[in-house]
């Protein structure tokens, strides 16, 4: 059991606080939404206080979650963006990025995107929801950000990159999650669909004269 912070040591909170976070992606792994402090306390062989004097509570942990898997999420879908292939390619392989991503760990995407009834009494006014929809608006205003770094879009052209930003991550998200809980197609099936629909405007818009290109 922990019971005390050595002192002195560089980088000993930063180490411990990575440890407790691969701990509770351990057990939301294992429990999706269901994941209680009291297990992830478990999990890291520490006592609850302990958790929370490292996180301060279930909020805290999750938000420090969130970052790390967006984080992760957003260093892919920029990869993907800047992929060496013509501008359909690397659209269809953008948004196959992120439903490979909830599709591969969808009890990370479901603890992070929807609160459960079943959560423990303490723990009851905690809500996803709101803690939630800053991801969503993050991952909104990164992606505005590099369509509006690549694509030319003439007057008025940062904010309609921010109308599309917001658009797409909001269409991908709500059709990966209905995707990923009834799974009516296969994933290309659903990649071809999406990219249908958003290709009008962005097969005919220019590169920027002065950005890495798209």
């Amino acid at each position: 059991m922990e019971t005390t912070q050595q002192a002195g040591e560089p980088g000993t909170a930063e180490r411990r606080r990575r440890e407790l976070l691969e701990a509770a992606d351990r057990v939301v792994l294992r429990d999706g939404p269901k994941a209680s402090m009291n297990a992830i306390a478990a999990e890291a062989g520490i006592t609850k206080p302990i958790l929370y004097r490292h996180f301060g509570d279930k909020a805290g942990l999750y938000q420090a979650l969130a970052v790390r898997h967006t984080d992760g999420l957003l260093d892919s879908l920029r990869a993907a963006l800047d992929a060496p292939a013509e501008r359909r390619s690397r659209v269809e392989h953008t948004l196959d990025t992120y439903l490979a991503a909830i599709e591969a760990r969808p009890q990370v995407y479901r603890f992070l995107m929807h609160p459960t009834e079943d959560s423990h009494a303490a723990e009851r006014g905690f809500d996803v929801g709101r803690h939630s929809a800053p991801l969503l608006r993050r991952l909104g205003e990164e992606l505005a950000e590099v369509i509006g770094e690549r694509v030319d879009l003439g007057p008025g052209g940062e904010q309609l990159a921010r109308i599309w930003g917001h658009g797409i991550v909001g269409m991908m998200h709500a059709a990966g999650d209905w995707w990923l809980a009834d799974r009516p197609c296969g994933r290309a099936e659903l990649v071809a669909g999406l990219t249908d629909l958003l290709w009008g405007r962005l097969a005919t818009a220019g590169d920027r004269a002065d950005g890495p290109g798209f």
